[in-house]
């Protein structure tokens, strides 16, 4: 099983988001899952939108995933909201937070209000 985390960036250091998802890694990596690395680090083309650039990549790489790991806040994120639409709309199985708790996968809701 491959796995992609939606992680929120946003008004976060680069030392925050990595640790944040190194945790996640490390728990992944426990029950054999392996993590795609969505962490990109080449620089966006000049004169364009560097936040729509890094949203394509990371929609892109949906491609590959069987599940999509949605981590605290990701409501608020922008760019978390598109990936969770994307795994809604086209059956990629979505895993909350409490999934390291319960190891359940979630069906797949109508919206993410229900999330």
């Amino acid at each position: 099983m491959k796995v992609m985390i939606s992680q929120p960036m946003n008004g976060k250091t680069e030392e925050q988001i990595k640790n944040v998802r190194n945790e996640i890694i490390a728990k992944f990596n426990k029950m054999h899952i392996e993590v795609i690395d969505t962490l990109f680090t080449d620089e966006a083309p000049a004169d364009c939108n560097i936040a729509v650039y890094y949203l394509g990549k990371s929609i892109s790489a949906m491609k590959d995933i069987d599940a999509l790991y949605m981590c605290e806040g990701w409501r608020e994120a922008r760019g978390c909201q598109i990936e969770y639409e994307v795994a809604m709309k086209y059956g990629i199985k979505i895993l909350y937070s409490d999934f390291f708790e319960n190891r359940t996968m979630m069906a797949v809701p109508r919206n993410f209000e229900e999330g």
